[in-house]
């Protein structure tokens, strides 16, 4: 497992209640929802359950209603009586230039903060702790990442989880055939159908794929986690008014309470997907400290 920072390591300030973004002269993000009257939020389609599309065809998830929270805030700081939300689809490959070029304004779904994305985009405080892990029928007879000697293992293309297997792949010469996946539900299909022994992805992405299987009790998670990640939202580089006003409203739903009632809402209950499944997730300890003490600390 990659080593956690340095306990000394302090965690940046989390923004104040009363944070100080629209007392300024706007700039940036802000300045740009105020002229236009829009904001344009990242979606995703099968990031069960951070952002997806439901079997309403209604966009849904942990990460979107996070994101909706940030719009009503932007709405009541601005003193705006409407704000349109303009929505793209994005992939692991294209979400991190399409806000780096300001074309989203803000993506929340399932993306990992750390120091090498930091280069391109800002990230909010974290909202999920995940680890990387593997995804295997049962009767694989994979329990452990030294079981991968030789085999066929997919992983989404463009995600922190390909850079890890690779690098895992050549420093312990498993020999492995890195598949590549253009997204969740790829991923997951192709260890499905066979054209892979077992699918590396964060843990929770896991949990939800096997919730959505039409067997789900053929699947397993095993292996320890491989490193342990923040996700975040993504925003423009360098756009401090709108960092502290998304960062104060995560911060304000986990010391609130409103982020654990979300959790029970996607992991712990049943959701509008494939006739209703359930991630059955229980909240990890990691959860349980970022929500006494929100940050925006990568782990990486």
């Amino acid at each position: 497992m990659a080593a956690q920072p340095a306990a000394k390591q302090q965690p940046k300030q989390v923004a104040p209640s009363n944070t100080p973004a629209v007392a300024q002269p706007l700039t940036g993000t802000l300045a740009k929802i105020r002229d236009t009257g829009t904001i344009t939020l990242g979606t995703r389609g099968a990031s069960v359950p951070f952002n997806y599309l439901d079997d309403a065809n209604k966009q849904a998830g942990y990460s979107w209603e996070i994101a909706q929270r940030v719009v009503e805030r932007v709405k009541k700081d601005l003193k705006l009586s409407n704000v349109q939300v303009k929505t793209m689809e994005v992939t692991p490959q294209t979400r991190i230039p399409l806000v780096a070029n300001q074309t989203l304004d803000l993506e929340c779904s399932s993306t990992t903060h750390n120091l090498e994305r930091e280069r391109q985009v800002g990230f909010s405080n974290t909202f999920f702790v995940v680890g990387a892990r593997l995804l295997v029928r049962k009767n694989s007879g994979i329990k452990y990442w030294a079981d991968l000697v030789g085999k066929n293992v997919v992983v989404s293309a463009g995600t922190t989880a390909e850079r890890l297997l690779r690098q895992a792949n050549e420093k312990n010469g498993w020999g492995v055939n890195v598949l590549l996946a253009k997204d969740i539900s790829e991923n997951f299909l192709m260890v499905e159908t066979g054209r892979a022994q077992a699918a590396m992805q964060d843990d929770v992405i896991l949990y939800g794929n096997i919730a959505r299987a039409n067997k789900p009790y053929e699947w397993d998670v095993v292996g320890t986690p491989m490193a342990q990640e923040a996700y975040a939202c993504m925003l423009r580089k360098d756009d401090a008014q709108f960092k502290a006003v998304v960062d104060d409203v995560i911060a304000k739903m986990m010391k609130s309470g409103e982020m654990e009632t979300l959790y029970t809402k996607y992991f712990l209950s049943k959701i509008n997907v494939k006739g209703g499944v359930t991630v059955g997730m229980p909240v990890p300890e990691l959860m349980w400290q970022l929500f006494k003490n929100p940050n925006d600390k990568p782990f990486q």
